[in-house]
């Protein structure tokens, strides 16, 4: 069980936050799960224009928000798209969306289900 939730997020990350952030803890997992909502918007919102700097700026934010949560495979998807932008390469931007789209449900399930 362990091993498929850490395919998805870094539960020594997640353990560390929650014993630093104490009482803060579901708040910052809501925060996440509520802004991650809006930085999608954002990046389908960016890809939609297809300005590869809207997009690059819309991904890196999210990327941020992504490891500093230990979604590590979601971070790697932003990552891909904010390479993308910066290299206004965007044939696969649907595609990445996608898999961040995807993976986001993913961890926002894990996050609910065990740590809220």
């Amino acid at each position: 069980m362990v091993d498929a939730i850490e395919r998805h997020v870094d539960v020594d990350a997640i353990e560390m936050l929650k014993e630093i952030m104490e009482d803060d803890f579901v708040l910052l997992i809501n925060t996440f799960l509520n802004d991650g909502i809006e930085r999608i918007s954002q990046i389908q919102d960016a890809a939609q224009s297809q300005v590869a700097d809207e997009i690059r700026r819309a991904a890196h934010s999210f990327k941020g928000s992504s490891a500093n949560i230990g979604a590590h495979k979601l971070q790697g998807f932003c990552l891909e798209l904010e390479n993308a932008g910066a290299s206004n390469a965007l044939d696969n931007i649907p595609q990445v969306i996608s898999e961040i789209n995807s993976e986001f449900e993913t961890v926002t399930q894990i996050l609910k289900t065990h740590y809220l």
